[in-house]
């Protein structure tokens, strides 16, 4: 799939189409009857002239062949039926929801969010927080009852009282017992988008209003904020926390005795491997995954690795909740730059709570765009079908009922009919929604269904809202069909056409020639002296296996040998001797002395089929193609509208 991609980009960049739509449209010749337009050529035209570096393309006499030429692949490959196949309908529809993506969404608001991301990415961000549960599809006097109840406790903290008691008091995260509320520090991404807003927006030192997330309220506590430190990349050897004092004292002095002798020079890599009791890195040389502030759940560990300042610099011992550690700092990673991180960004966004952002904004266009209008009997008629089975994912639609109306019309003459509609509920039961009352849970759906046929109609209807959207789609479409054609023709052709392959090289021989050749065995070596013996050995007709076995010796290689046959002139031969059949003089060349051993010479002539073949069949699909498009014209009828082709000459040369 990848090279299809490759050479589709080929395809597109020598048939490409520029977004401008200028002059009048009218017919510049038809295939079969079939026309095609001055706009699109003038386009195609307009858009190779930067992209050409064969001047005879920018001729447009010859330019409309070769655009006659492709149009005509097209219809063969249409004619055929290519275009009907199950792979090629869909790649096409693969790539046209990939382009989509770029007009389906609100680009604006996408962009605001990944600048705030990236300007918060900057920042750390040390808080703790209360948390007071409530679901978010609670009713709303159960939202505004923890609501209260998060401002009292919030009055308390604004009197006086600590935090951390508060939090041990009243907080609902089943973590609180053991961390009081701390989060330890955090920086874009790592909590959930609106607990994130809230400890950014709170300044330090101070508590902020409740923060509303799926989870509940939050009252956040900001304790500090700091520049990002990035990310490192470190290795640690570990002795663990025993369970009585001689443990905890033995492992003590391990630790200790492993720092006199990295000291001493010892491998740290080495004595992980030996002593550290972290069985996930030892046998790594106690490499860890790099990390940032608040990924490890050790602040002492994060703190100790991120003060050390150059690579290769080791860390006293020093000990965590988890044990004796010492670390050495292997890499530092800053925070990246905008550029870095922009794609990033964007897809972090579009699978957080930040992407019901981007979806509003566009629904509200979608909305004002298109003129929704509702059908308010049709409305109340589907909400009395609905009942509370619908939260035991129970619900049916009442028997005898056939709901067949206009729910709403969007963009004048488009109409929506209460049945898709009472579809789309029963299919939503598998979502579990828990949204209550039954009047704001129904009210939900009728948006949610709103804003996916909103959606589909502008999705399907791309190619009118946006010309460039049009013309690429066509681009690539044609595209996709010239490369299967291409494939069925002319490439799978020249592989599988034996006898015309054959046929081509016999016709062709002449362009399939060996140079002058050489069988040799090539003896090169670091060491003059070393190759002074090798000729010597070579002039006592001393066998190939029986100089390396001798002068390589110890394990050391001294000499090496390359042996083949190659042409005059060939890099695997080396410059500056004489090739004659015999014993070469020695040659220096760099760092490396040359002596060779000629066993025949071969003369000029043509190379076998078998030699050359892959080249013969690139030339041969090369030939193929350049007769095919005359065929083509045989077996289509092409006529071009000479006085229009005139016009759209002269209105491109002015330009």
């Amino acid at each position: 799939m990848r090279l299809k991609q490759v050479l589709l980009g080929l395809f597109m960049a020598a048939n490409a189409v520029s977004f401008a739509q200028e002059n009048k449209k009218e017919v510049l010749f038809t295939i079969d009857d079939k026309p095609f337009y001055t706009d699109e050529f003038a386009r195609v035209y307009k858009k190779n002239l930067e992209l050409v570096k064969d001047d005879s393309q920018k001729d447009l006499n010859h330019y409309l062949d070769l655009f006659i030429g492709y149009k005509l692949k097209v219809e063969k490959a249409n004619k055929l039926g290519l275009q009907n196949n199950a792979s090629y309908q869909s790649e096409l529809k693969s790539y046209r929801a990939q382009l989509s993506k770029n007009y389906v969404t609100d680009t604006k608001v996408t962009k605001e969010l990944i600048d705030e991301a990236y300007k918060r990415s900057l920042k750390e961000v040390k808080a703790s927080h209360i948390l007071f549960n409530v679901d978010e599809n609670a009713l709303p006097a159960d939202t505004l009852k923890v609501y209260n109840q998060a401002m009292s406790v919030r009055k308390r903290i604004l009197n006086g009282e600590d935090f951390e008691t508060l939090a041990v008091q009243n907080s609902q995260d089943p973590s609180v017992k053991d961390n009081k509320g701390d989060l330890g520090w955090f920086s874009v991404f790592k909590m959930v988008y609106p607990f994130e807003s809230g400890a950014y927006k709170t300044p330090k030192g101070e508590i902020s209003m409740p923060v509303r997330t799926r989870f509940g309220y939050h009252l956040i506590k900001v304790y500090d904020i700091r520049d990002n430190r990035g990310q490192v990349t470190v290795s640690h050897i570990m002795t663990l926390n025993g369970q009585n004092p001689v443990e905890a004292a033995a492992a003590k002095t391990t630790i200790d005795d492993v720092y006199k002798k990295l000291q001493q020079g010892e491998s740290f890599e080495s004595l992980a491997q030996q002593f550290s009791q972290d069985k996930s890195s030892s046998g790594k040389g106690g490499q860890l995954q790099r990390f940032g502030s608040g990924e490890l759940s050790s602040d002492e560990f994060e703190n100790v690795a991120f003060s050390l300042k150059k690579e290769g610099d080791i860390s006293q011992p020093f000990q965590s909740q988890f044990g004796w550690h010492i670390i050495k700092l292997i890499e530092k990673h800053p925070v990246k730059s905008f550029e870095d991180t922009d794609v990033d960004f964007e897809g972090k966004i579009r699978k957080d709570d930040r992407s019901k952002l981007i979806n509003k904004s566009l629904n509200d266009k979608l909305q004002a765009k298109y003129k929704v209008v509702q059908n308010k009997k049709a409305y109340k008629n589907v909400f009395s079908y609905l009942n509370e089975k619908y939260y035991t994912q129970e619900w049916e639609l009442p028997g005898g009922k056939d709901p067949n109306e206009v729910i709403f019309t969007m963009e004048k003459d488009k109409k929506v009919k209460s049945t898709e509609f009472v579809t789309y509920i029963f299919n939503q039961q598998k979502a579990n929604l828990n949204v209550k009352p039954l009047s704001k849970l129904y009210e939900r759906l009728y948006n949610d269904f709103v804003y996916s046929k909103l959606s589909k109609y502008y999705d399907d209807n791309l190619e009118k809202e946006f010309p460039e959207f049009s013309y690429v789609m066509d681009e690539y479409r044609d595209g996709l069909l010239l490369f299967d054609l291409m494939e069925k023709e002319i490439w799978n052709k020249a592989k599988t056409d034996s006898l015309g392959l054959k046929n081509f090289y016999e016709s062709n021989k002449a362009n399939y020639q060996w140079k002058e050749r050489v069988e040799v065995n090539v003896f090169s070596s670091t060491k003059e002296d070393v190759i002074k013996k090798t000729a010597q050995y070579l002039k006592k007709k001393k066998s190939v296996d029986f100089i390396k076995s001798n002068i390589n010796q110890k394990g050391a290689v001294d000499v090496m040998v390359k042996s083949g046959i190659f042409e005059i002139g060939n890099d695997a031969l080396p410059k500056h001797q004489n090739f004659n059949v015999g014993i070469t003089e020695i040659s220096h060349e760099g760092n490396y002395y040359f002596v060779t051993q000629v066993i025949k010479k071969i003369e000029k002539g043509p190379k076998k089929l078998e030699e050359t073949k892959g080249k013969v069949i690139n030339d041969y699909q090369q030939y193929l193609e350049a007769h095919w498009v005359d065929e083509l014209k045989k077996e289509f009828t092409v006529k071009v509208n000479q006085e229009v082709f005139d016009r759209v000459k002269s209105q491109l040369l002015i330009k």
